[in-house]
């Protein structure tokens, strides 16, 4: 696990950049504090933060292969090496020096080419130099967990980890004086560089979509794909993983429900594979504790963490509490104030690299900085609602079925209806939804400003931009499938990398702590992919085949438990304790080309009066707010902490 950063020259001068790639990685020491290390050619510079996971004493970055020929930067973690050493060393005689996972990347690389990527089981993102082909090879894993950014100016091309080495490395101090960049003729500009569109989606969906990032010349390497690169050449990028839900027929439901179940204890060992001791997240949910069941069998003194608030309706620590002592872990909890919330959001914003509006983020950064003072490494339940139709939105399609038969003319006449009905009308919303196409109503489980909503606030605001043009692609990929399977497709493609995925790397990490998600294992995926839509919600629950399989591993009070998902209490806090602080974040903002500051000031004041909640439109903009003055203003300056450095555990 570490935090890479790469450049692959256009000139032949990849040299003249090793002392700001050195400098840039002290921007991401968080992710690797245990050690570092630069390498470079005339074509290429590569460098890392290591936090050592598995082979701690040997497999040290830049990992060389074949006598130099190769050169590795590599951040995540692969489950299957011992089995794909074992394989390359039978079928090829492949030979190691080390005993670690990242060697099997670059011998898997030698003997298979880009073929070794379908054969990962894990979390990565990783570049490989060939020193004798002068190729760059690199990949990010099948779901997105493991970050990677790039970046392109005169002077070649540019990969990390992080976004804000990528801006250290193009506008930063190590930078030549006047040096041209189109990093730094974007910051000149009256948006600072903020890619508009960029904005305006995530003003909507509360994250921006990959590809893009909130800087307009900064991009995101997509989950699933790899790619290669040639000195002064751009890369060809190229999609392996293409998921497909293709439901088989369940004639013996009890033998799906085993082969789930064996997928996940399958998945859940290989996890739990590290040379350090490996703790457990806990909420009360049922993902993460049937997670830390299966984690128990392979460690009996098994740690599990949880949060929560001390405000009724918003914690599930008493539930998991309680799971904690039915499966016999000890179990350790922080509880989150609203003062530490305040406190922190501007360094979490300066550890999220792109402004992220899930208020989750914020007590799961307290309960990972809480763990690592006992393990290096965690297991979450990340991944189990996309994957086996855990939300509850996935009804909709179900339950609106009836308005697929009315004539067109009438379901138009119906969103005409409800649009005339007062707000906060009990019926409004199911009949402006069922007057419209899956296609223009789901693109995700966050809707936070709709475009008539963003008009006269959003400065930038752009009819012809719509959520759409990031849902669109999913759903013509999707048209052979049943509308609750879509949305689980159009949530991997989104919320899944966007947001989920985004705020567990980050939050986790920033406090040099590694966070796997055994849910997110390709075998899983090719188990759970093939559950029917019966299987997966029924009137009364979702992710039912999920539950059936984990009867017997799971607490019964957890097993038919509703999802409460993870609620902070910012609609209360809002109104009173939080008022001041978010009014003075406002208008001290200098966003002003972006964010029009008195429409943004009426709507806290409108949520602060009631009675609508607008407490996750206010939250956004806090966000991007605090962002801007980071990483555009440079006015806000967080106290960023030294890495951790617990006991080798």
């Amino acid at each position: 696990m570490c935090g890479l950063i790469g450049f692959l020259s256009s000139q032949r001068d990849a040299t003249s950049v090793e002392p700001a790639i050195s400098g840039s990685l002290a921007q991401m020491r968080h992710r690797g504090p245990d050690e570092g290390g630069v390498w470079a050619d005339d074509d290429v510079v590569i460098g890392f933060r290591r936090l050592s996971i598995i082979d701690i004493d040997h497999s040290h970055q830049p990992l060389q292969y074949l006598d130099g020929r190769y050169q590795l930067i590599f951040n995540g973690e692969i489950y299957n090496y011992l089995e794909l050493r074992d394989r390359l060393a039978d079928e090829f005689g492949a030979k190691f020096a080390t005993d670690g996972d990242s060697e099997a990347i670059l011998a898997g690389y030698h003997y298979l080419g880009a073929k070794i990527v379908s054969q990962l089981r894990g979390m990565f993102a990783f570049l490989i130099w060939d020193t004798q082909e002068r190729v760059l090879f690199g990949a990010r894993d099948w779901f997105g967990i493991k970050p990677l950014y790039t970046c392109a100016d005169e002077r070649g091309l540019f990969f990390a980890s992080e976004k804000k080495s990528l801006l250290a490395v193009a506008v930063g101090a190590d930078r030549p004086a006047g040096a041209p960049t189109d990093l730094a003729t974007e910051a000149a500009t009256p948006t600072g560089g903020v890619d508009t569109t960029a904005l305006q989606q995530y003003l909507t969906l509360q994250y921006v979509p990959e590809p893009a990032s909130m800087h307009r010349q900064i991009r995101r390497v997509e989950s699933g794909t790899y790619f290669t690169a040639r000195p002064g050449q751009p890369p060809e990028y190229h999609r392996y993983f293409n998921p497909d839900f293709a439901a088989r027929k369940v004639s013996e439901p009890e033998r799906l429900y085993r082969e789930i179940a064996e997928a996940l204890e399958d998945s859940v060992a290989k996890h739990m594979r590290a040379d350090v001791t490996v703790g457990s997240f806990l909420s009360g949910g049922i993902d993460s504790t049937a997670i830390a069941a299966l984690a128990k069998r392979h460690n009996p003194k098994l740690l599990t963490f949880t949060t929560g608030f001390q405000r009724e309706g918003y914690s599930e620590v008493d539930v998991a509490a309680e799971s904690a002592a039915a499966i016999g872990v000890e179990h350790i909890v922080k509880y989150v104030t609203a003062q530490e919330m305040m406190d922190s959001l501007p360094l979490i914003v300066w550890y999220l690299d792109d402004p992220v509006a899930d208020p989750a983020l914020v007590p799961l950064y307290f309960v990972a900085r809480e763990a690592r003072k006992h393990v290096k490494v965690v297991l979450s339940g990340e991944g189990a609602d996309e994957l086996f139709g855990g939300y509850k939105i996935y009804h909709e399609p179900i339950s609106l079925r009836p308005f697929d038969f009315l004539p067109k003319p009438v379901r138009r006449g119906l969103g005409a209806v409800s649009k005339r009905l007062p707000e906060g009308m009990r019926g409004k919303d199911l009949l402006r939804r069922g007057a419209i196409g899956i296609e223009e109503r789901y693109y995700g489980n966050a809707r936070i400003f709709r475009p008539d909503e963003m008009r006269g606030l959003y400065r930038a605001f752009d009819p012809a931009v719509s959520y759409m043009d990031v849902t669109r692609p999913l759903y013509q990929a999707t048209t052979h499938l049943d509308g609750s399977t879509r949305m689980q497709y159009v949530d991997l493609f989104t919320w899944l990398r966007g947001d989920i995925l985004v705020k567990a790397d980050k939050m986790t990490m920033a406090n040099s702590l590694e966070l796997r998600v055994p849910f997110l294992d390709i075998e899983v995926f090719k188990v759970a992919s093939g559950v029917p839509t019966s299987q997966k919600l029924t009137k009364e629950t979702t992710k039912y085949a999920l539950r059936r399989a984990l009867a017997d591993i799971v607490p019964p009070h957890v097993l038919n438990r509703a999802k409460l998902g993870f609620p902070v209490p910012i609609r209360h806090w809002l109104k009173d304790v939080m008022y001041d602080w978010a009014r003075a974040i406002i208008i001290d903002s200098q966003a002003d080309a972006l964010i029009d500051r008195d429409a943004a000031l009426a709507l806290l004041d409108a949520h602060r009066a009631g009675p609508h909640d607008y407490s996750r439109k206010i939250w956004t903009l806090l966000v991007f707010l605090i962002w801007h003055g980071i990483f555009v203003e440079d006015r806000i300056h967080p106290d960023i902490p030294e890495p951790a450095y617990p006991v080798r555990l």
